[in-house]
Order: C-alpha cells, then structure tokens, then sequence
C-alpha cells in the first residue's frame, strides 16, 4: 500500500493505494498507467495547513466582478484607476476553448484587479473590485 495526501476543494484526504503487481510472464505494455483500484480506501480529511487569499474589505459603493465560470485569463484590458462605463470589456476569460467577455456591470473606476494574464480562476473568485 501506497499512502497520499490528495487535496480537493480545499480539504486534505489521506489516500491509501494498493499497487497492482504484474506477473512476470505478462508484459504490460509502455503506455499503460496504474490505477487506483476498488479497494483504496479513503479516510477522513487530515488538518493540514489551508492558506487563504488575502480579502480586502470592500464599502458599500463597491462591486466585485468574480468569475462566472473556472477558466484561465488570457487578457486583462483596464488598468487599476482606469473610469469604465457599463458594458466595457474589462478582461477575456477562456473557458471551453471559448473566449468569454467579462463586462463592467456599471459605470465607475477600477479600484483593483485582483488577477493577472495566464492565471487560472475558479467560479467565484474575485477578478476586479470597482469603485
């Protein structure tokens, strides 16, 4: 057996694996990969240390735009102090080989951006914090 540590959605799980052995007579052949079978077993989540984003607190004339869907950031188009108006394009979120236009929800300035180009989002997470 095999032990690992697996981290999903933000909690840790010990993971046992049981290795397949191979009989020597058999060859397996070069792209086959193992796999966890059946019988690995799951325990509860081990306390390990989760670090959080730092969050800033926000007034109430504030908006955070988040992301609507996980996805990868292949372009930002404002900068932080930039006015926007409703509508604008403020970055170009790639999901599903798709290019997907985030817009400003309102008028304002761009108070912060929260992300950068290449980086990957989750649904939710905070792209821009307009004032």
């Amino acid at each position: 057996m095999r032990k690992f540590i697996i981290n999903v959605n933000g909690n840790s799980y010990e993971v046992e694996v049981e290795e397949v052995k191979v009989d020597s007579k058999q060859q397996m052949p070069a792209a086959t990969v193992a796999r966890p079978t059946a019988s690995s077993t799951v325990s509860t989540p081990v306390s390990a240390p989760i670090t959080k984003k730092k969050e800033e607190s926000i007034s109430g004339n504030q908006e955070i735009v988040e992301a609507p869907m996980p996805g990868s950031i292949s372009k930002i188009f404002v900068t932080e102090g930039q006015e926007i108006k409703s509508g604008d394009i403020l970055l170009i979120l790639e999901a599903m080989k798709m290019e997907n236009e985030i817009l400003a929800p309102r008028d304002g300035k761009v108070l912060s951006i929260s992300t950068t180009t290449g980086a990957s989002v989750n649904t939710g997470d905070r792209l821009v914090v307009l004032d």
